[in-house]
């Protein structure tokens, strides 16, 4: 939010006694979506706290995107492919929310957000370390106005420890948390992962997080503080790759999962491109289901190969034999022959195929947006999927594209006055 350094406390506000109507992402929702009647107050930006609220949105919370008015969240145009649009970054992580904007240098802009904080179940925020109290916004503030607020906070390294002061980001996080170490070439560099287990994988972990304090709830009534820290999120991730120091404490080796292996993961595959590989695992029986599946039952019990300590003592030839038959063939032909006989190995799927993968479009992971502004697009769809509560996918909203409508249906202002919030700038 925008604030002076001199600014009113919303504590000090007097609070409604009225009940807050709820407020609906969309009136043709079904009734039996999982978090239905859940209320989101989104602060956040980027992406762990976005794609947290988005996720529970999916879900059927009813969430507002708060923002700012000079500009809002910065993914908005700081990553804009087209100059004066929404940039594919924010809209991908933004999906079923409403957004509204908000100044909080005025009276009238704090009885506001006091009126927010009385409607939401859920305040999400990912600001630096000490931002939300100096704004009048912090827990112990917020939960005298609504005493079951879940006040949910994501930061780089949490509210304590001696780094609790610092910032963070993606790269940060993976690299305090220990995948930086553990991803890269054996004998080369650490490098990050391309997957968003510090932010993203944060936004789940706190998703989490609020659906066990949505729970305690339901049980006394009371809310409570869910704090994740990124650091702690990528800790978690990383678990597997800290089993040789819990066991041995010997440090595991760059590139390597569980052990040492002279084998790679991945082997060439027709036409020769810069993706065209498949991932195929070769511990265990599984290597004479490979060779079956191969056409090469003459190498079935040859000692040579006979398990995996033998095939490690022979990379180069052990290459050879399953490179002679994979690349005579396409990554998906290598995927289903393998896969159908039980073998565990997948396609290396690109980004571009991602978008276009039948199995994926199938389960709704990839689907198209209808959008009137910005021109119809894809958007990546709910992970989980539930038996009876079904998830539309909603595109995200334009800049302060329902102010209006939550000023009315949500802190109840007569519309009449709306427009003089806006010439004072209290709203955009």
């Amino acid at each position: 939010m925008h604030v002076p350094t001199e600014h009113p406390t919303i504590i000090n506000k007097q609070i409604k006694t009225l009940d807050v109507p709820v407020f609906l992402i969309k009136e043709d929702y079904p009734m039996d979506k999982a978090l239905e009647g859940v209320k989101i107050l989104d602060m956040s930006r980027v992406q762990a706290g976005p794609s947290c609220a988005q996720l529970l949105g999916f879900l059927g919370a009813d969430v507002i995107k708060l923002e700012d008015t000079v500009g809002g969240d910065n993914t908005r145009i700081d990553m804009a492919h087209i100059e004066g649009e929404d940039s594919v970054y924010y809209t991908i992580f933004n999906g079923n929310k409403k957004a509204m904007t908000l100044d909080l240098k005025s009276e009238k802009g704090v009885s506001i957000m006091s009126e927010l904080v009385q409607w939401a179940d859920i305040l999400l925020e990912n600001f630096s370390a000490g931002v939300m109290e100096r704004l009048g916004l912090g827990y112990s503030q917020l939960k005298e106005i609504n005493p079951g607020l879940i006040y949910a906070s994501i930061k780089g390294y949490g509210d304590t420890g001696p780094y609790s002061s610092y910032k963070s980001f993606e790269t940060a996080a993976q690299a305090m948390g220990g995948a930086m170490a553990a991803t890269g070439v054996h004998g080369g560099p650490p490098m990050p992962t391309a997957a968003g287990i510090g932010d993203s994988g944060t936004g789940l972990h706190m998703a989490i997080g609020i659906l066990a304090a949505l729970r305690q709830k339901d049980k006394d009534g009371e809310g409570q503080h869910v704090e994740v820290a990124m650091q702690d999120g990528v800790v978690n991730l990383m678990r597997i790759r800290l089993i040789r120091s819990l066991s041995t404490g010997e440090p595991n080796e760059r590139g390597v999962i569980l052990g040492k292996s002279n084998l790679p993961p991945t082997f060439a595959c027709s036409p020769g491109g810069y993706d065209d590989y498949v991932m195929i695992h070769l511990r265990g029986q599984l290597w004479e289901t490979v060779l079956a599946v191969m056409g090469r039952e003459d190498l079935i019990g040859d000692e040579r190969y006979g398990d995996e300590a033998a095939r490690n003592e022979r990379p180069d030839e052990v290459i050879k034999i399953v490179t002679d038959w994979t690349s005579k063939r396409t990554k998906y032909e290598v995927f289903h022959a393998l896969a159908s006989a039980g073998v565990w190995c997948g396609a290396v799927l690109s980004p571009e195929e991602i978008l276009t993968n039948e199995h994926l479009i199938t389960r709704d992971m990839v689907v198209d947006v209808n959008d009137k502004d910005r021109g119809d697009y894809k958007m990546i769809g709910c992970p989980i999927k539930l038996s009876r509560s079904p998830v539309k996918v909603e595109r995200a909203p334009l800049y302060s594209e329902h102010t209006d409508e939550i000023l009315k249906d949500v802190v109840g202002i007569d519309p009449n006055e709306i427009p003089s919030l806006r010439e004072q700038g209290i709203i955009v």
